[in-house]
């Protein structure tokens, strides 16, 4: 059972499913590559782009029940508002940046612990005896890389701290629910926008959704391992 946002749809990997446009699943998202690498006999995906804790809870969680056995999530992001944010820091400069990020991180420790409590309460209610393996997010900058353009580096290095902190929220509340969570960022290093060989999207203009979500290789090669150790 895989639930979440785009991350855990696979927007920004390509080859998307037919169904609900919207959504933006993808066949290489990590749900899918781990379902078919162990053979799943039953698998629902409901992830959707854009979904927020909420809308995980309301919109969801009807393939649910007393004989699911994994459930997948990635959420979070979407309710601290980090698109808002990265529109903001690639838009507004370094200093609108900065303060960007800091009303991001008031969200996560206040909106969202109540929103995720809420969310982890009703998956537990619904699937009693699954293992819920919470994902988190990777840092989106590799520090003093290749990019020429675009942030500052004290922007870029306020973004990976403002991720770093969402991980950590999601991380204890997951803990207090007995989630395991799977952090990503180790998998990810050497990999962000201006690395040379980046698992995420920089600023996609004709694709704006696709920005800062990850490509094919950052769902298999980044994901896919952590859920595995998860699972």
């Amino acid at each position: 059972m895989a639930l979440g946002d785009s991350y855990s749809a696979g927007v920004g990997a390509g080859d998307y499913l037919p169904g609900r446009t919207a959504c933006k699943r993808s066949s290489r998202a990590y749900p899918v590559l781990w379902a078919s690498a162990h053979g799943a006999t039953s698998f629902a995906f409901p992830a959707c782009n854009g979904a927020q804790a909420d809308d995980v809870r309301s919109g969801q969680l009807g393939p649910l029940g007393p004989r699911t056995r994994l459930v997948t999530l990635t959420v979070g992001g979407s309710d601290s508002g980090f698109a808002a944010v990265m529109t903001t820091c690639a838009l507004g400069g370094t200093s609108r940046c900065l303060s960007a990020i800091a009303r991001a991180r008031t969200t996560m420790d206040g909106p969202l612990v109540r929103n995720l409590d809420r969310l982890y309460s009703a998956i537990r209610d619904r699937a009693p005896a699954a293992r819920v393996v919470v994902l988190g997010y990777p840092r989106f900058y590799h520090l003093r890389g290749t990019c020429e353009v675009g942030l500052q580096d004290r922007a870029r290095a306020a973004v990976n701290d403002g991720v770093d902190h969402l991980d950590a929220v999601i991380a204890r509340r997951a803990a207090a629910h007995g989630f395991t969570f799977a952090d990503v960022r180790a998998a990810f290093a050497g990999h962000e926008i201006c690395s040379r060989s980046p698992w995420l999207r920089g600023v996609d203009v004709p694709v704006v959704t696709e920005s800062y979500h990850p490509t094919a290789p950052g769902q298999s090669l980044g994901y896919l391992p952590a859920l595995d150790r998860a699972a």
